[in-house]
Protein backbone atom coordinates (compact mmCIF):
# COMPACT_ATOMS: atom_id res chain seq x y z
CA UNK A 1 0.00 0.00 0.00
CA UNK A 2 1.62 3.03 -0.97
CA UNK A 3 0.72 5.74 1.63
CA UNK A 4 1.47 9.56 1.17
CA UNK A 5 2.71 11.45 4.21
CA UNK A 6 2.40 14.89 3.52
CA UNK A 7 0.38 16.94 5.13
CA UNK A 8 -3.01 17.54 3.93
CA UNK A 9 -4.84 21.12 3.56
CA UNK A 10 -7.42 20.07 6.02
CA UNK A 11 -4.53 18.77 8.54
CA UNK A 12 -2.54 21.97 7.97
CA UNK A 13 -6.15 23.93 8.71
CA UNK A 14 -6.64 21.62 11.90
CA UNK A 15 -3.00 22.15 13.26
CA UNK A 16 -3.02 25.91 12.90
CA UNK A 17 -6.61 25.60 15.03
CA UNK A 18 -5.15 23.97 17.49
CA UNK A 19 -2.05 25.55 17.60
CA UNK A 20 -3.56 28.69 18.33
CA UNK A 21 -6.46 27.63 20.64
CA UNK A 22 -2.73 25.77 22.64
CA UNK A 23 -1.48 29.54 22.65
CA UNK A 24 -4.43 31.03 23.88
CA UNK A 25 -5.38 28.57 26.69
CA UNK A 26 -1.87 26.94 27.68
CA UNK A 27 0.92 28.90 27.76
CA UNK A 28 3.84 27.10 29.53
CA UNK A 29 2.57 28.89 32.57
CA UNK A 30 -0.19 28.14 33.02
CA UNK A 31 1.17 24.22 32.34
CA UNK A 32 3.66 24.58 34.76
CA UNK A 33 0.78 26.10 37.34
CA UNK A 34 -1.24 23.03 36.69
CA UNK A 35 1.95 20.83 37.70
CA UNK A 36 2.33 22.35 40.42
CA UNK A 37 -1.21 21.57 41.59
CA UNK A 38 -3.19 18.95 42.70
CA UNK A 39 -5.13 18.80 40.46
CA UNK A 40 -4.43 15.43 37.77
CA UNK A 41 -4.44 17.66 34.46
CA UNK A 42 -6.08 20.48 32.92
CA UNK A 43 -9.76 20.46 33.29
CA UNK A 44 -10.96 23.55 31.59
CA UNK A 45 -8.23 23.04 28.91
CA UNK A 46 -9.73 19.17 28.94
CA UNK A 47 -13.40 20.57 28.35
CA UNK A 48 -12.25 22.80 25.53
CA UNK A 49 -10.72 20.23 23.49
CA UNK A 50 -13.04 17.18 23.76
CA UNK A 51 -16.41 19.20 24.90
CA UNK A 52 -16.59 22.15 22.89
CA UNK A 53 -13.98 20.64 19.69
CA UNK A 54 -14.98 17.46 19.73
CA UNK A 55 -10.68 16.66 18.84
CA UNK A 56 -11.07 13.71 21.60
CA UNK A 57 -13.31 11.71 19.28
CA UNK A 58 -11.58 13.17 15.82
CA UNK A 59 -11.51 8.83 15.04
CA UNK A 60 -15.09 8.14 16.28
CA UNK A 61 -17.22 7.77 13.41
CA UNK A 62 -20.11 10.53 13.21
CA UNK A 63 -22.72 8.25 13.96
CA UNK A 64 -21.40 7.64 17.26
CA UNK A 65 -21.41 11.66 18.07
CA UNK A 66 -17.32 11.75 16.72
CA UNK A 67 -15.96 13.90 13.89
CA UNK A 68 -15.44 11.06 11.78
CA UNK A 69 -11.84 11.32 11.22
CA UNK A 70 -8.76 8.81 11.45
CA UNK A 71 -5.71 8.58 13.40
CA UNK A 72 -3.67 10.77 11.21
CA UNK A 73 -5.97 13.67 12.53
CA UNK A 74 -5.23 12.89 15.57
CA UNK A 75 -1.57 12.33 15.42
CA UNK A 76 -1.92 15.49 14.38
CA UNK A 77 -3.85 17.43 17.34
CA UNK A 78 -0.84 15.28 19.28
CA UNK A 79 2.03 16.60 17.80
CA UNK A 80 0.63 20.28 18.63
CA UNK A 81 0.17 18.73 22.00
CA UNK A 82 3.72 17.92 22.71
CA UNK A 83 4.56 20.90 21.15
CA UNK A 84 2.60 23.08 23.96
CA UNK A 85 3.58 20.00 26.82
CA UNK A 86 -0.43 20.33 27.25
CA UNK A 87 -1.53 18.68 30.43
CA UNK A 88 -4.67 16.73 29.18
CA UNK A 89 -5.24 13.00 29.42
CA UNK A 90 -5.37 13.17 24.79
CA UNK A 91 -2.99 10.22 24.16
CA UNK A 92 -5.19 7.71 26.67
CA UNK A 93 -8.30 8.41 25.25
CA UNK A 94 -7.19 7.82 22.01
CA UNK A 95 -5.67 4.16 22.75
CA UNK A 96 -8.71 3.73 24.34
CA UNK A 97 -10.69 4.54 21.53
CA UNK A 98 -8.85 2.52 19.45
CA UNK A 99 -9.93 -0.58 21.21
CA UNK A 100 -13.51 -0.08 21.61
CA UNK A 101 -13.65 0.62 17.82
CA UNK A 102 -11.91 -2.67 17.33
CA UNK A 103 -14.76 -3.94 19.50
CA UNK A 104 -17.39 -1.64 18.01
CA UNK A 105 -18.43 -0.71 21.28
CA UNK A 106 -20.80 1.81 20.21
CA UNK A 107 -21.88 2.81 23.68
CA UNK A 108 -18.71 3.67 24.87
CA UNK A 109 -17.37 5.43 21.91
CA UNK A 110 -20.58 7.42 22.29
CA UNK A 111 -19.12 8.10 25.82
CA UNK A 112 -15.39 9.26 24.38
CA UNK A 113 -17.52 11.01 22.26
CA UNK A 114 -18.74 13.21 24.78
CA UNK A 115 -16.05 14.22 26.45
CA UNK A 116 -15.26 11.69 28.90
CA UNK A 117 -12.22 10.08 29.28
CA UNK A 118 -11.66 6.35 29.03
CA UNK A 119 -8.42 4.97 30.09
CA UNK A 120 -6.12 1.63 29.65
CA UNK A 121 -5.26 0.07 32.77
CA UNK A 122 -2.20 -1.19 31.83
CA UNK A 123 1.31 0.19 32.94
CA UNK A 124 2.20 2.80 30.91
CA UNK A 125 5.34 1.19 29.83
CA UNK A 126 3.70 -1.83 28.53
CA UNK A 127 3.89 -1.62 24.46
CA UNK A 128 2.99 -4.25 21.86
CA UNK A 129 4.45 -7.43 21.49
CA UNK A 130 6.90 -7.71 18.36
CA UNK A 131 4.78 -10.48 16.65
CA UNK A 132 1.08 -11.11 15.91
CA UNK A 133 -1.49 -11.51 18.47
CA UNK A 134 -2.20 -15.05 19.80
CA UNK A 135 -2.95 -16.74 16.56
CA UNK A 136 -3.73 -20.82 16.44
CA UNK A 137 -1.66 -23.28 14.99
CA UNK A 138 -1.63 -27.14 14.79
CA UNK A 139 1.48 -29.15 15.17
CA UNK A 140 1.84 -32.82 13.78
CA UNK A 141 2.89 -35.50 10.87
CA UNK A 142 0.81 -35.45 7.96
CA UNK A 143 -0.01 -38.22 6.81
CA UNK A 144 2.14 -39.91 4.02
CA UNK A 145 4.24 -37.00 4.30
CA UNK A 146 7.25 -35.86 5.71
CA UNK A 147 6.98 -32.35 6.30
CA UNK A 148 5.38 -31.59 9.60
CA UNK A 149 2.78 -29.21 11.08
CA UNK A 150 1.45 -27.67 14.54
CA UNK A 151 0.23 -30.44 16.57
CA UNK A 152 -1.42 -27.95 19.64
CA UNK A 153 -2.52 -24.72 19.33
CA UNK A 154 -0.26 -22.00 21.46
CA UNK A 155 -1.20 -18.55 22.68
CA UNK A 156 2.33 -16.00 22.44
CA UNK A 157 2.70 -12.94 24.97
CA UNK A 158 1.22 -10.17 23.52
CA UNK A 159 2.59 -7.20 25.17
CA UNK A 160 5.59 -6.11 28.15
CA UNK A 161 5.75 -5.59 31.16
CA UNK A 162 7.69 -1.58 32.54
CA UNK A 163 10.68 -3.27 32.12
CA UNK A 164 10.04 -3.35 28.41
CA UNK A 165 10.64 -7.16 28.70
CA UNK A 166 8.30 -9.47 27.57
CA UNK A 167 5.19 -10.32 30.06
CA UNK A 168 4.04 -13.64 29.56
CA UNK A 169 5.54 -16.97 27.84
CA UNK A 170 3.41 -19.08 25.36
CA UNK A 171 0.13 -21.46 26.74
CA UNK A 172 -0.75 -24.34 25.79
CA UNK A 173 -4.43 -24.02 24.64
CA UNK A 174 -5.03 -27.42 26.49
CA UNK A 175 -4.34 -24.97 29.69
CA UNK A 176 -7.42 -23.07 30.20
CA UNK A 177 -7.10 -20.04 27.82
CA UNK A 178 -8.78 -17.60 29.92
CA UNK A 179 -6.54 -18.23 32.90
CA UNK A 180 -3.61 -18.21 31.16
CA UNK A 181 -4.27 -14.81 29.68
CA UNK A 182 -4.77 -13.63 32.67
CA UNK A 183 -1.81 -14.42 34.72
CA UNK A 184 -0.21 -12.84 31.15
CA UNK A 185 -2.34 -9.54 31.18
CA UNK A 186 -2.61 -8.65 34.67
CA UNK A 187 -2.75 -9.12 38.28
CA UNK A 188 -6.19 -8.88 38.15
CA UNK A 189 -8.30 -11.62 38.68
CA UNK A 190 -12.19 -12.33 37.84
CA UNK A 191 -14.78 -13.62 40.24
CA UNK A 192 -18.64 -14.42 39.69
CA UNK A 193 -21.26 -12.56 42.19
CA UNK A 194 -24.23 -14.37 43.33
CA UNK A 195 -26.34 -13.33 40.67
CA UNK A 196 -23.84 -14.08 37.93
CA UNK A 197 -22.07 -10.97 37.28
CA UNK A 198 -18.27 -10.57 36.70
CA UNK A 199 -16.15 -8.76 40.08
CA UNK A 200 -12.78 -7.87 39.61
CA UNK A 201 -9.91 -7.84 42.22
CA UNK A 202 -6.44 -6.96 41.92
CA UNK A 203 -4.51 -3.84 41.37
CA UNK A 204 -2.42 -2.48 38.07
CA UNK A 205 0.46 0.01 38.66
CA UNK A 206 1.56 3.06 36.47
CA UNK A 207 -2.12 3.86 34.99
CA UNK A 208 -1.09 6.93 32.74
CA UNK A 209 -4.45 9.11 32.44
CA UNK A 210 -6.11 7.10 34.84
CA UNK A 211 -6.83 9.16 37.55
CA UNK A 212 -9.38 11.43 35.53
CA UNK A 213 -10.71 8.48 33.80
CA UNK A 214 -14.49 7.99 34.09
CA UNK A 215 -14.18 4.41 32.54
CA UNK A 216 -11.14 1.98 33.01
CA UNK A 217 -10.82 -0.74 30.20
CA UNK A 218 -8.95 -3.48 32.46
CA UNK A 219 -7.60 -6.82 30.81
CA UNK A 220 -8.61 -9.25 33.36
CA UNK A 221 -9.69 -13.44 32.81
CA UNK A 222 -8.53 -13.67 29.46
CA UNK A 223 -11.15 -10.98 28.70
CA UNK A 224 -11.15 -7.02 28.68
CA UNK A 225 -13.49 -5.26 31.06
CA UNK A 226 -15.37 -1.86 31.56
CA UNK A 227 -15.32 -0.57 35.05
CA UNK A 228 -17.16 2.37 36.23
CA UNK A 229 -14.31 4.42 38.40
CA UNK A 230 -17.64 5.80 40.28
CA UNK A 231 -18.44 2.21 41.50
CA UNK A 232 -17.43 1.12 45.15
CA UNK A 233 -14.13 -0.92 45.52
CA UNK A 234 -12.37 1.29 43.01
CA UNK A 235 -9.49 2.97 44.64
CA UNK A 236 -7.37 5.22 42.74
CA UNK A 237 -3.67 6.48 44.13
CA UNK A 238 -1.85 9.17 42.04
CA UNK A 239 2.11 8.23 42.43
CA UNK A 240 4.99 10.05 42.24
CA UNK A 241 5.81 10.53 38.38
CA UNK A 242 8.58 12.35 36.41
CA UNK A 243 6.19 14.55 34.29
CA UNK A 244 4.15 16.43 36.62
CA UNK A 245 2.12 16.77 33.22
CA UNK A 246 1.07 12.82 33.01
CA UNK A 247 0.68 11.71 36.17
CA UNK A 248 0.27 7.95 36.94
CA UNK A 249 -1.99 6.25 39.29
CA UNK A 250 -1.84 2.98 40.97
CA UNK A 251 -5.47 0.95 40.60
CA UNK A 252 -6.95 -1.28 42.99
CA UNK A 253 -10.40 -2.98 42.55
CA UNK A 254 -11.73 -4.75 45.17
CA UNK A 255 -14.86 -6.91 44.24
CA UNK A 256 -15.84 -4.10 41.70
CA UNK A 257 -18.67 -4.95 39.01
CA UNK A 258 -17.56 -4.94 35.59
CA UNK A 259 -18.89 -5.32 31.62
CA UNK A 260 -17.13 -8.07 29.91
CA UNK A 261 -16.39 -6.17 26.36
CA UNK A 262 -14.70 -9.46 24.73
CA UNK A 263 -12.80 -12.37 25.59
CA UNK A 264 -9.98 -14.72 24.59
CA UNK A 265 -8.33 -13.63 20.96
CA UNK A 266 -10.89 -10.71 20.35
CA UNK A 267 -10.07 -9.18 23.39
CA UNK A 268 -6.48 -10.15 22.71
CA UNK A 269 -6.68 -8.53 19.29
CA UNK A 270 -8.38 -4.87 20.82
CA UNK A 271 -5.31 -4.44 23.69
CA UNK A 272 -2.52 -5.53 20.75
CA UNK A 273 -4.37 -3.17 18.27
CA UNK A 274 -4.96 -0.35 20.97
CA UNK A 275 -0.70 -0.64 21.90
CA UNK A 276 0.16 -0.46 18.51
CA UNK A 277 -1.76 2.63 18.27
CA UNK A 278 -0.32 3.86 21.40
CA UNK A 279 3.43 3.07 20.29
CA UNK A 280 2.66 5.10 17.02
CA UNK A 281 0.64 8.01 18.19
CA UNK A 282 3.25 8.48 20.85
CA UNK A 283 5.47 9.00 17.93
CA UNK A 284 3.82 11.88 16.72
CA UNK A 285 3.63 13.74 20.69
CA UNK A 286 7.58 12.99 20.54
CA UNK A 287 7.87 14.80 17.27
CA UNK A 288 5.81 18.39 18.41
CA UNK A 289 7.87 18.10 21.90
CA UNK A 290 11.31 17.90 20.12
CA UNK A 291 10.06 20.30 17.22
CA UNK A 292 9.26 22.86 20.41
CA UNK A 293 12.78 22.52 21.92
CA UNK A 294 14.92 22.79 18.57
CA UNK A 295 12.64 26.36 17.87
CA UNK A 296 12.75 27.59 20.87
CA UNK A 297 17.02 26.82 21.21
CA UNK A 298 17.19 28.49 17.88
CA UNK A 299 15.31 31.39 18.60
CA UNK A 300 17.76 31.70 22.06
CA UNK A 301 20.72 31.39 20.13
CA UNK A 302 20.14 33.60 17.61
CA UNK A 303 19.43 36.81 20.26
CA UNK A 304 21.64 36.10 23.16
CA UNK A 305 25.04 37.66 22.99
CA UNK A 306 28.39 36.93 24.11
CA UNK A 307 31.53 38.01 23.54
CA UNK A 308 30.08 40.20 21.57
CA UNK A 309 28.52 38.15 19.21
CA UNK A 310 25.50 36.41 18.84
CA UNK A 311 25.69 32.61 20.13
CA UNK A 312 24.60 30.91 17.28
CA UNK A 313 26.87 32.05 15.46
CA UNK A 314 29.56 30.29 16.96
CA UNK A 315 30.33 26.98 14.23
CA UNK A 316 30.44 23.98 17.20
CA UNK A 317 26.75 25.40 18.21
CA UNK A 318 25.24 25.14 14.61
CA UNK A 319 26.64 21.79 13.76
CA UNK A 320 24.87 20.40 17.30
CA UNK A 321 21.75 22.33 16.13
CA UNK A 322 21.66 20.99 12.34
CA UNK A 323 22.29 17.62 13.41
CA UNK A 324 19.32 17.72 16.05
CA UNK A 325 17.18 19.21 12.72
CA UNK A 326 18.71 16.13 10.57
CA UNK A 327 17.30 13.88 12.89
CA UNK A 328 13.74 15.49 13.34
CA UNK A 329 13.65 15.69 9.86
CA UNK A 330 13.83 11.51 10.15
CA UNK A 331 11.46 11.32 13.11
CA UNK A 332 9.46 13.27 11.38
CA UNK A 333 9.16 10.74 8.12
CA UNK A 334 9.03 8.10 11.04
CA UNK A 335 6.26 9.30 12.95
CA UNK A 336 3.58 10.74 9.78
CA UNK A 337 4.41 6.65 8.55
CA UNK A 338 3.43 5.09 11.88
CA UNK A 339 0.21 7.47 12.46
CA UNK A 340 -0.47 7.07 8.45
CA UNK A 341 -0.12 3.30 8.84
CA UNK A 342 -2.74 2.94 11.67
CA UNK A 343 -5.21 5.38 10.41
CA UNK A 344 -5.59 2.83 7.21
CA UNK A 345 -5.52 -0.25 8.74
CA UNK A 346 -1.91 -0.82 7.13
CA UNK A 347 -0.52 -4.22 7.60
CA UNK A 348 2.65 -3.10 8.09
CA UNK A 349 1.31 -0.79 11.27
CA UNK A 350 3.15 -3.12 13.96
CA UNK A 351 6.78 -2.38 12.49
CA UNK A 352 6.01 1.26 11.62
CA UNK A 353 5.30 1.87 15.22
CA UNK A 354 8.38 0.12 16.00
CA UNK A 355 10.00 2.09 13.88
CA UNK A 356 8.95 5.15 14.99
CA UNK A 357 9.19 4.41 18.85
CA UNK A 358 13.17 3.22 18.54
CA UNK A 359 14.24 6.95 16.76
CA UNK A 360 11.54 9.06 18.27
CA UNK A 361 12.07 8.68 22.17
CA UNK A 362 15.53 9.10 21.66
CA UNK A 363 14.95 12.12 19.38
CA UNK A 364 13.16 13.76 21.64
CA UNK A 365 15.00 13.12 24.77
CA UNK A 366 18.14 14.37 22.74
CA UNK A 367 15.95 17.73 21.55
CA UNK A 368 15.10 18.61 25.44
CA UNK A 369 18.51 18.06 26.54
CA UNK A 370 19.66 20.42 24.33
CA UNK A 371 17.14 22.52 24.72
CA UNK A 372 18.46 22.37 28.52
CA UNK A 373 22.04 22.85 27.88
CA UNK A 374 22.05 25.57 25.24
CA UNK A 375 19.97 27.63 27.29
CA UNK A 376 22.70 27.85 29.90
CA UNK A 377 21.94 28.80 33.15
CA UNK A 378 18.52 30.00 32.78
CA UNK A 379 17.49 26.58 31.17
CA UNK A 380 17.94 24.94 34.72
CA UNK A 381 15.78 27.60 36.41
CA UNK A 382 12.04 26.39 37.26
CA UNK A 383 11.16 29.53 35.91
CA UNK A 384 11.98 28.30 32.35
CA UNK A 385 9.61 25.92 30.53
CA UNK A 386 12.63 23.44 29.65
CA UNK A 387 12.57 21.05 32.51
CA UNK A 388 9.10 20.06 31.73
CA UNK A 389 9.75 19.26 28.66
CA UNK A 390 13.01 17.28 29.32
CA UNK A 391 10.18 15.30 32.08
CA UNK A 392 7.83 14.89 29.55
CA UNK A 393 10.44 13.51 27.10
CA UNK A 394 12.35 11.01 29.75
CA UNK A 395 8.58 9.66 30.86
CA UNK A 396 7.29 9.26 27.74
CA UNK A 397 10.90 7.21 26.45
CA UNK A 398 9.54 4.36 28.27
CA UNK A 399 5.62 4.41 27.42
CA UNK A 400 4.44 2.03 25.08
CA UNK A 401 7.89 0.16 25.41
CA UNK A 402 11.37 1.49 25.06
CA UNK A 403 13.58 2.24 22.10
CA UNK A 404 15.38 -1.15 23.23
CA UNK A 405 12.33 -3.27 22.96
CA UNK A 406 11.35 -1.56 19.38
CA UNK A 407 14.85 -2.26 18.27
CA UNK A 408 14.40 -5.90 19.14
CA UNK A 409 11.03 -6.09 17.82
CA UNK A 410 12.09 -4.63 14.74
CA UNK A 411 14.76 -7.51 14.43
CA UNK A 412 11.62 -9.61 15.02
CA UNK A 413 9.67 -8.15 12.44
CA UNK A 414 12.57 -8.59 9.77
CA UNK A 415 13.84 -11.59 10.41
CA UNK A 416 17.14 -10.14 11.40
CA UNK A 417 19.59 -11.63 13.86
CA UNK A 418 19.56 -9.76 17.66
Amino acid sequence: MTLDLRYTEEQELLRDSVRAMLADHAPWTRVLKVAESPEPDDADLWRLLAVETGLAALAVPEHLGGAGGTFAETAVVLEELGRACAPVPYLGTAVAARALLHLDETDLLRTVAAGEVIALALPFSAGPAPAAPPTAVTHGTQSGDDREFVSKTEVQPHFVTRNGDLAGRSVPLSDDRAGGLSSVWSAVEVTVSTDGEPLLNGSVHSVAEGLRARVLLVPAGGGLYAVDTSAAGVIREQVVSLDETRPLCDVSLWNVPARLLASGERAAAALDAALVTGAALLASEQLGLAQWCLDTTVEHLRTRYQFGRAVGSFQALKHRLADLWVELAQARAVARHAAACVATGDPDARLAASLAQAHCGPVAVRAAEECVQLHGGIGFTWEHPAHLYLKRAKSAAIAYGTAAHHRAALATLTDLPI
